[in-house]
């Protein structure tokens, strides 16, 4: 059995998806990108900026379900240019701070709508 998670906290999804998806006592979260909540415009700033954005609404659609960072096991982070890891990990290190999630890291061709990075979480939901 699977539910449905949106919050108008977050960017609306942007496509046939939904933001994330509760299954089995996980919380899968789709790639978000550094899009404000209210416009789905992507933040002006650089991969700083841009990082923190897609974290705080991956923060968001974590606390709509009930979970936090501290329930996330495993991420993946999407880089439009990896000379921009050293600052997309200082940042995302504020994130997560303790008993960090694993963790894959690609550069990609192109990310909807510009964007420099998009990052997607799985958690697990506790009771």
């Amino acid at each position: 059995m699977k539910q449905v998670v949106n919050t108008e906290q977050a960017p609306k999804a942007i496509g046939p998806y939904s933001q994330a998806i509760k299954a089995n006592g996980f919380l899968f979260i789709s790639g978000q990108l550094p899009a404000d909540k209210d416009s789905g415009n992507i933040i002006d700033g650089g991969i700083e900026a841009q990082t923190q954005q897609s974290l705080e609404n991956i923060k968001a659609i974590l606390a709509a379900a009930g979970s936090s960072f501290d329930n996330v096991v495993k991420t993946t982070v999407y880089l439009k240019d990896m000379n921009d890891f050293a600052a997309m990990n200082g940042v995302y290190a504020t994130y997560f701070t303790q008993a960090c999630p694993a963790r894959a890291c690609l550069q990609v061709a192109r990310l909807p709508k510009d964007a420099v990075v998009e990052i997607e979480v799985i958690a697990i939901l506790v009771k």
